[in-house]
């Protein structure tokens, strides 16, 4: 079964400084519909406006990954992390018992990002940072792992039973992934136009998979994507 999340009906939060989209219920959006997927409890669509950005604010029990689409986001944390996120760069944070940590545009100009948060496999784990970055190379036409459990192939680590893959694909390109009998995908398109086990998608638009045999992604237009496996 093949369920799509439009792009359009995702909840939206204009802060000036943030446009925000959320696939699921997040902050003042709430959808009871929309909770989360499996383990995948948030994917915000961020667009930071120049000198725009989060303060120093608090989080706990969670896995929480960033992915650049374009600019660059400077990072500081409680746990004496400090560094610049682009694009390529997989960031992963585990709240753990506790962090503090805030997240500034870095870019002469708007910075968009993909902020996802997943379910720990058990709260009350020990905070934890970890950034690797990917190159072009590394995504174009092919579905690489960029976050696994046990940080197999060179992607950053979680906390979870799941898996996040990221492509980038040229107009007509074609990739595709098998699915694990019991085991469920999302996938999140970034950016352009593709098709998904033959549906069409495009930016924005989420899709969820259950009982699906394999992923099956076609290239509309020139796109990027992520792709999460999950229990």
């Amino acid at each position: 079964m093949l369920t799509i999340r439009p792009a359009r009906e995702r909840g939206h939060a204009d802060h000036g400084w943030l446009d925000s989209w959320h696939s699921f219920s997040f902050a003042d959006y709430y959808d009871r519909a929309h909770m989360g997927y499996s383990v995948l409890r948030v994917i915000n669509d961020d667009r930071i406006a120049k000198g725009g950005g989060f303060g120093a604010h608090p989080h706990r029990d969670m896995e929480i990954v960033t992915w650049i689409l374009h600019g660059a986001i400077a990072h500081q944390d409680s746990m004496g992390n400090g560094s610049v996120i682009r694009p390529g760069d997989m960031q992963r944070m585990s709240a753990g018992t506790g962090v503090v940590h805030s997240e500034q545009n870095a870019f002469d100009g708007e910075t968009r990002l993909l902020q996802i948060w997943i379910l720990p496999a058990a709260k009350g784990g020990a905070p934890g940072y970890e950034q690797i970055h990917f190159e072009d190379v590394d995504l174009r036409g092919k579905l690489r792992l960029i976050a696994s459990p046990d940080g197999r192939d060179g992607s950053v680590r979680i906390q979870q039973d799941a898996a996040i893959y990221a492509t980038r694909l040229g107009k007509d390109a074609k990739v595709s992934h098998d699915l694990p009998k019991g085991r469920r995908a999302y996938l999140q398109v970034a950016n352009g136009e593709l098709r998904l086990n033959g549906k069409p998608l495009k930016e924005g638009d989420g899709a969820m998979l259950e009982g699906e045999a394999s992923v099956q992604l076609e290239a509309v237009t020139d796109a990027e994507a992520l792709l999460f496996e999950l229990p």
